[in-house]
């Protein structure tokens, strides 16, 4: 299986996608996925597995996962009591504005996220919870109707879902996430030490003697837990990380190449393009 890399309109004037309480089967999930617009997903019922970036978590009602751009993600619905849940895509340049004297920023909940790499939110209290049931009603119904001016209704809900959202993380509760326990110790320090060690060595040999087991079983264990082959999941990282590099360092394409782990230039523009549907410097300079 392919990391499925899930297509938005760029040049669409409206960068904004809701799917509306959908339930969600092994069958219709989508494989792997990872896409540069945020995502918003609240669960209403049912229960399953959520794997973000190197993480594991239960999902169950009530709670909120925040997926930032560029996010190797996974949902995996409980067999017998699928989730049903609302996800709200956006681009990030939908929910800029202007400082107006502070630094509040609409995607203040998803920097922390990425910060401290917990993506799910702390359960919320009951009333906020209402809340955001309702204003995610709200923009299914403007959706629906599509009465003038029903863009701008959608985006002052969704401004209104992050407010909510950005006020509720209290500096106190920062390290405060639940986890699920479904992943072996050894799986859960092999993704962070991926993650944090791009340009390393990170073949299933490699890997798997880091981890202190047999390559056949972690190979098997990683698949299970996370729905890619580690050959997969380990590009995957490398091209995020390029296009982090690509945007935020000076350092040109064969050098970043290098340092995500690359063994040539021309296999880095090819899977570069494969993943992104574009090449590295036409990334560096459409960001620009």
């Amino acid at each position: 299986m392919n990391p499925y890399r899930k297509r938005f309109d760029a040049l669409t004037p409206f960068p904004f996608e809701c799917v509306y309480r959908d339930t969600k089967s092994a069958q219709n999930e989508l494989p792997d996925h990872f896409h540069d617009w945020y995502e918003l997903v609240y669960i209403y019922s049912g229960k399953g597995t959520f794997f973000i970036d190197q993480t594991f978590y239960d999902a169950v009602p009530g709670d909120v996962f925040l997926i930032p751009g560029n996010t190797i993600h996974r949902s995996f619905p409980d067999p017998d009591d699928p989730k049903t849940s609302t996800a709200l895509f956006f681009n990030a340049s939908l929910v800029h504005s202007p400082p107006l004297g502070d630094a509040f920023s609409y995607l203040r909940c998803f920097e922390q996220a990425k910060r401290r790499k917990a993506y799910k939110l702390p359960a919320a209290a009951a009333d906020d919870k209402q809340q955001m049931i309702a204003l995610i009603d709200r923009i299914h119904n403007e959706e629906t109707e599509k009465l003038p001016g029903y863009r701008q209704a959608v985006l002052l809900h969704l401004q209104q879902i992050l407010l909510q959202l950005g006020r509720s993380l209290h500096p106190a509760e920062e390290g405060q996430t639940a986890v699920s326990s479904s992943a072996p110790g050894w799986m859960t320090a092999i993704l962070t030490y991926i993650d944090g060690h791009p340009g390393s060595p990170l073949g299933l040999s490699q890997l798997a003697k880091r981890a202190s087991v047999t390559p056949s079983h972690f190979s098997r264990v990683f698949k299970k837990l996370t729905g890619m082959n580690v050959t997969e999941y380990v590009t995957t990282k490398r091209i995020i990380r390029a296009k982090e590099l690509l945007v935020e360092s000076d350092a040109n394409i064969a050098g970043i190449a290098e340092q995500c782990g690359f063994e040539s230039l021309p296999h880095f523009h090819r899977m570069f393009k494969k993943l992104t549907g574009m090449t590295p410097s036409h990334y560096k300079r459409s960001d620009n």
